[in-house]
């Protein structure tokens, strides 16, 4: 495993997808920014842009998943998402249980900033923090 590189984490979404950026050293996460998302399907050139610059070694995909582990309808749209990013950008691709991921990134935001902070974008970029995070914590 490579501990130097970088891992990109996104947290899907059919109308946003929040995107952090995390490394194993200290094993945490900062917010990047978040794509508009059209019936799931974002500007593949700012995803190739953002994946270009930032050179991961590994790329995380939030898995949304119901509270008993089953799968819900964003789950299919979510492998196909993965999918297509390994096949469009030959990046090695993990997926990660994200359940209550957007919870937990609202209740952060709000105590730090309040309703202002609530974004649909910031909160998308702070729910693939936790993502980002959690995977980092089992995979250290």
């Amino acid at each position: 495993m490579d501990i130097y590189g970088c891992i990109i984490a996104f947290d899907f979404g059919t109308r946003s997808i929040g995107v952090a950026v995390g490394q194993h050293i200290t094993c945490t996460a900062q917010p990047l920014t978040s794509f508009k998302a059209r019936d799931g399907v974002p500007n593949w050139k700012d995803i190739e842009k953002l994946l270009k610059e930032w050179k991961p070694h590994t790329v995380v995909v939030g898995l949304p998943l119901n509270m008993d582990g089953s799968n819900q309808p964003l789950t299919a749209y979510t492998h196909k998402f993965a999918n297509l990013l390994h096949s469009f950008f030959s990046v090695h691709v993990v997926l990660h249980d994200e359940r209550l991921s957007t919870v937990e990134a609202r209740i952060n935001l709000f105590n730090c900033g309040g309703y202002r902070a609530l974004d649909k974008g910031n909160v998308d970029a702070s729910s693939a923090v936790i993502i980002l995070e959690s995977w980092l914590e089992l995979s250290a």
